[in-house]
């Protein structure tokens, strides 16, 4: 693999223009995603032609990039997430069926969680997550349930990585938090009054597979007012494990 200058591959900052892009930002401009990547504008015309060329970006005739279907390709062919997602679904349209606000999908990616389904009402409460995008893993309770089961050295580069102060009701004390993942191993579920959104609560239980591994996290975003919570703990404490048989049924077969 060819280096640039600064000692990096083309591959890494091929990467790197591809990450340009989110849901914000699906149309860009050779200059936008240079500025947005730090790469030298001759650098980034070269990529995106390479890129292009090969499907993974496409050219608008107005000059603008956005990703290419190639890509979905490849996560399409994937057991990954693209597996979770496909034997989840039906069982995530069974919670936003009874909850008639939002039932997600989150897997972590570093020091975020990343929502690979999301579905919604027209009129729910306010959700700041969107599919194919991030939230820091210690505000969202999608990232939250399956930081409690990381091992403790992982859980504390998170913490020492900070978080922000999204409303008054976010929280930010490392002590506190040790003690709300703590909390998670032992009721195997989260509940994130107004960490985001003061009008948003998050409850949230952890994906786990047909070993125990960490597979996501399954959780709804509700109003934040005083009904129960545990029917809506029980509610998706049932539809993940019918989510892990799935998808254990699923990934076995792709082996075989």
């Amino acid at each position: 693999m060819a280096r640039t200058s600064a000692g990096r591959s083309s591959l890494s900052r091929a990467v790197d223009l591809l990450d340009a892009f989110d849901s914000n930002s699906v149309f860009l401009t050779a200059t936008e995603i240079a500025q947005r990547t730090g790469s030298p504008v001759s650098t980034t015309h070269r990529l995106l032609g390479e890129l292009t060329s090969l499907g993974l970006l496409e050219r608008a005739p107005d000059r603008t990039y956005r990703l290419g279907a190639r890509i979905w390709e490849w996560s399409a062919r994937s057991p990954g997430a693209a597996g979770l997602r496909a034997a989840a679904l039906p069982h995530l349209q069974k919670v936003h069926h009874a909850v008639r606000q939002h039932a997600q999908i989150g897997i972590l990616s570093g020091r975020d969680v990343l929502f690979i389904e999301r579905l919604s009402a027209p009129d729910a409460v306010v959700n700041y997550s969107v599919i194919g995008q991030r939230l820091p893993a210690l505000a969202s309770s999608s990232g939250l349930v399956q930081l409690a089961w990381l091992p403790e050295q992982e859980q504390e580069a998170a913490l020492a990585a900070g978080l922000k102060q999204f409303t008054s009701m976010t929280v930010t004390d490392p002590a506190q938090i040790r003690r709300r993942l703590a909390e998670i191993r032992r009721t195997g579920h989260v509940v994130n009054d107004g960490f985001l959104h003061t009008a948003a609560r998050g409850i949230a239980v952890p994906l786990r597979g047909h070993q125990d591994d960490l597979l996501g996290a399954l959780s709804v975003i509700v109003p934040n007012d005083a009904a129960p919570v545990l029917p809506y703990v029980t509610l998706l404490q049932t539809a993940a494990a019918a989510i892990a048989r799935d998808y254990a049924a699923l990934t076995s077969g792709r082996r075989a």
